[in-house]
C-alpha cells in the first residue's frame, strides 16, 4: 500500500499544542509525590509515642493513694495518666510512667475526691469529639463533586465521540461495522454452490471497480440488491464476498439495531449510516434481516414500536430514493421473508433487483464441502462427491457444520485424519440426532423393529420411492427408531405418484403395527405429521384432488394478522374430506403390500432386532428384494435425507 506524497503547495496544518493534563507521566509523578509525602509525614516525622502500660482499676487507685499519680485524663470511662515513678504491668512485666485503665460501670463516685485529696491534676476529653473541618467539608461536598465531575467527564467523552451532537447525538449514530477493504476476509473464492448468483453479483463488483464502463453508455447500476433465500444459504457470506472482491468499504448492520424505544432514533441512525457511506464512496451498505423493519405498513395492527419502525422504514425509503447517480453506494439486504416486505422497498429505484438463493444441488454441495474441508486432513477413503450425494437439502451452513462435526468426531477417537466413517457418523448425528442409550424392554424393541421394518419394506416395494439407506432401532434424539431414505439425485419437481409413495412409506410403521399386533401405539406421531402435511399440500396447493379441482387454496400468513383462509366453510369441509381420502387410500395400499409380503416383514424385523442397525446392502439381503432405480430420481429442498423418523417417545 503506497502512501500519498506531501502536497508542496499546501502548508502542513499546525498541530494542536499538547494538553499537559492528558500526560500520563505527569499523573504518575504526582501520585509518587503524594505517596512519598504520606509516608514521610505519618511514618518518618511522626512524634514518638511514649511507652504505656495497662493497669487494673484497683492498682490505679492504690497508686493514687500512694501519691504516685501526677495527672489523669478521662474520655468516658477510659482513664490515662502519668506517674512520678514507673509502674510495672503484671502480665508483660513492662514498666513505664504512662498508663491507661478502664473505670468499671459499677464503680462508686468516690474517685474524684480521692484524686483531689492527693493533688492529682484532672483533665477530660469529649467521648465523641467533632471531626476536623476538612473531614466535614469532604463528607458534605465530596459525593456531590464526584457526581458532577463524573457527569462532566461522560459528557466530554461522548461529545468527542459524537461531534457536535453530544450525548443526545450519540443515540442517533449508526452502529454499523466497517470492514477494512484493504484486507478482505471473504472473496468469491470462499463462496461455492451458487455460481449463477455469483455471476449476477459480479456486475456490482465491476461497477464499483470501473463505474465509467457503465456510465459512458448511460447505464446505472441497481441501487439496491435484495438477497432472498432460506437460512444458511450464504446471503451474508455472499454480501461480504462482494465487498471483498470490489475492495471497497463495507458497512454491515442488522436491521434490528436501527430500532430503539425512543421514537426517531432509528431514522437518525439510518441517516448517519448513509452519510458515512457517501463520504466513503464507492461503498457497500449491507442490512441483514431486512424484514425486521421492512414489514408491510398495510399489514394491519402491529403491536409495539409501530411509530419507530415506520419512521425507520420511511427514512430508508427516502435515503435510497435520494441517491445521486454516480455516487457509487450500493445497498445489499438479506431476508428469508420477502413475502412480508413493504412494496415500496421492492419497487424500481430501491431494491430493484432480487437475487434468490436456493439450496445447492449435488455439484454445488461438493464444491462447498471442498471449501470447508480444505483445512481438514482427509483420509484416503473420503469421497466428497459421495458425501454430497448423501446430504440432499442441506445448505452451506449445514455442510460447514457437517465438516466440523466429522473433525470433532475424529479428534475424540484420537485419529490423525478424518475418515469417511467420521463423515457418515456426522451425517447421522445431524439428521437423526445424538444417539441415546435407553434400556428398552424386549416387547418395545420388537414393536419398534416392526415399525421401522414397515417403513423400510414399503420403501423397497413402492415404485418411485426414495432408496432406503439405513434402518436402526437405536434411539437418536427424540426418536426411538429411524428409517433413512435419501434420493439418488436432485429433484425440483414432484409427481403425484412420488408424493403418494412418500405418504405410503410414512404410514408403513403404523400399518406394520396394525398388521402384527392388531393395535397401534404413539410411535407414529412424526409420521402422521408428514402424512397430513403432504396430503394437505396436494389438495390446497398443487391441485391434485379431482373433487377440489385445479385450484390453489393455500393459506397466506404474510399479512401479519395470522393465518388467513381464502375459501368458505363448505370448501374447507371438502378439503378435509379429500385430505382424509388420500391418507386412507395410502394406508390401505400400505396394509395390502405388507400383508402380501408378511414373510419379508418378519425377516427384516428379526434382522433389525439382531443387529440393531442395518445398511442398504443388509436390508436387501434380509428381504431378498433386488435394488430398484427410482423413477423420479431424487428430491431437494422441502424434504431431506431423513425421510422417516419414527417411533417417537410419547
Amino acid at each position: 500500500m503506497s502512501s500519498n506524497p506531501p502536497n508542496p503547495s499546501k502548508p502542513p496544518s499546525p498541530s494542536a499544542p499538547p494538553n499537559p493534563l492528558r500526560s500520563t507521566r505527569l499523573w504518575i509523578t504526582l501520585g509518587i509525590i503524594l505517596l512519598a509525602n504520606i509516608i514521610i509525614t505519618n511514618v518518618l516525622l511522626a512524634p514518638a509515642q511514649p511507652t504505656t502500660v495497662t493497669l487494673p482499676y484497683d492498682v490505679f487507685k492504690q497508686q493514687v493513694t500512694a501519691g504516685n499519680v501526677i495527672s489523669v485524663t478521662t474520655t468516658g470511662d477510659a482513664i490515662t495518666g502519668v506517674t512520678k515513678t514507673p509502674v510495672n504491668e503484671t502480665k508483660t512485666g513492662v514498666t513505664a510512667t504512662h498508663f491507661t485503665t478502664q473505670r468499671p460501670s459499677f464503680a462508686d463516685d468516690g474517685l474524684e475526691p480521692l484524686l483531689e485529696q492527693h493533688g492529682v491534676t484532672i483533665n477530660a476529653k469529649p467521648e465523641n469529639p467533632p471531626p476536623p473541618f476538612w473531614e466535614t467539608l469532604l463528607l458534605s461536598f465530596g459525593p456531590t463533586l464526584l457526581i458532577v465531575f463524573g457527569v462532566l467527564y461522560l459528557f466530554r467523552r461522548i461529545g468527542n465521540a459524537s461531534g457536535a451532537g453530544g450525548l443526545l447525538g450519540s443515540f442517533g449514530q449508526s452502529r454499523a461495522r466497517l470492514y477494512n477493504p484493504e484486507t478482505p476476509g471473504t472473496t468469491f473464492a470462499d463462496v461455492a454452490g451458487i455460481d449463477e448468483v455469483k455471476q449476477e453479483l459480479q456486475e456490482l463488483v465491476d461497477f464499483l471497480r470501473e463505474p465509467q464502463k457503465y456510465q459512458r453508455l448511460g447505464g446505472m447500476v441497481p441501487k439496491g440488491v435484495l438477497l432472498i433465500g432460506p437460512p444458511g444459504t450464504g446471503k451474508t457470506l455472499l454480501a461480504r464476498a462482494v465487498a471483498g472482491e470490489a475492495k471497497v468499504p463495507f458497512f454491515s448492520q442488522s436491521a434490528s439495531e436501527f430500532v430503539e424505544a425512543i421514537v426517531g432514533v432509528g431514522a437518525s441512525r439510518v441517516r448517519d449510516l448513509f452519510m458515512k457511506a457517501r463520504q466513503a464512496a464507492p461503498a457497500i451498505i449491507f442490512i441483514d434481516e431486512l424484514d425486521a423493519i421492512g414489514r408491510s405498513r398495510s399489514a394491519g395492527l402491529r403491536i409495539g414500536g409501530n411509530d419507530e419502525q415506520e419512521q425507520t422504514l420511511n427514512q430508508i425509503l427516502t435515503e435510497m430514493d435520494g441517491f445521486e447517480p454516480g455516487k457509487g453506494v450500493i445497498v445489499l439486504a438479506a431476508t428469508n421473508r420477502a413475502d412480508v416486505l413493504d412494496q415500496a422497498l421492492l419497487r424500481p429505484g430501491r431494491f430493484d433487483r432480487r437475487v434468490t438463493l436456493q439450496p445447492p444441488d449435488r455439484r454445488g454441495r461438493t464444491a462447498i464441502l471442498k471449501i470447508h474441508a480444505a483445512k481438514v486432513p482427509l483420509g484416503p477413503d473420503v469421497d466428497l462427491d459421495q458425501i454430497a450425494g448423501a446430504t440432499p437439502g442441506l445448505v452451506g451452513a449445514d455442510l460447514a457444520n457437517l465438516v466440523n462435526e466429522a473433525a470433532l468426531g475424529a479428534a475424540r477417537k484420537g485419529e490423525t485424519v478424518v475418515s469417511a466413517t467420521d463423515f457418515f457418523e456426522a451425517i447421522d448425528r445431524i439428521l437423526l440426532g445424538t444417539e441415546r442409550h435407553l434400556m428398552l424392554s424386549p416387547s418395545d424393541r420388537e414393536r419398534i423393529a416392526y415399525h421401522e421394518s414397515g417403513h423400510a419394506l414399503l420403501g423397497l416395494l413402492v415404485p418411485g420411492a426414495d432408496p432406503v439407506r439405513k434402518v436402526t432401532i437405536i434411539p437418536h434424539g427424540g426418536a426411538l427408531g429411524v428409517t433413512v431414505q435419501s434420493p439418488i439425485g436432485d429433484r425440483f419437481n414432484y409427481g403425484e405418484d412420488y408424493l403418494r409413495a412418500r405418504i405410503i412409506g410414512a404410514l408403513g410403521g403404523r400399518a406394520a403395527e396394525q398388521l402384527v399386533y392388531n393395535n397401534v401405539s404413539t410411535g407414529a406421531a412424526n409420521d402422521l405429521q408428514q402424512v397430513t402435511q403432504i396430503a394437505h399440500e396436494m389438495v390446497v396447493r398443487w391441485g391434485m384432488s379431482p373433487k377440489i379441482g385445479p385450484l390453489a387454496f393455500a393459506e397466506d400468513s404474510g399479512s401479519g394478522l395470522g393465518m388467513v383462509r381464502p375459501y368458505s366453510e363448505a370448501t374447507a369441509s371438502e378439503v378435509d374430506m379429500e385430505v382424509k381420502r388420500i391418507a386412507d387410500e395410502c394406508f390401505a395400499d400400505a396394509m395390502r403390500l405388507l400383508t402380501e409380503h408378511r414373510s419379508q416383514l418378519d425377516s427384516l424385523a428379526r434382522a433389525v432386532l439382531k443387529d440393531d442397525s442395518l445398511d442398504e446392502e443388509q436390508i436387501l439381503a434380509a428381504t431378498g428384494i433386488q435394488r430398484q432405480t427410482p423413477a423420479g430420481g431424487g428430491e431437494n429442498g422441502a424434504t431431506q435425507a431423513a425421510a422417516s423418523v419414527s417411533a417417537k417417545a410419547p
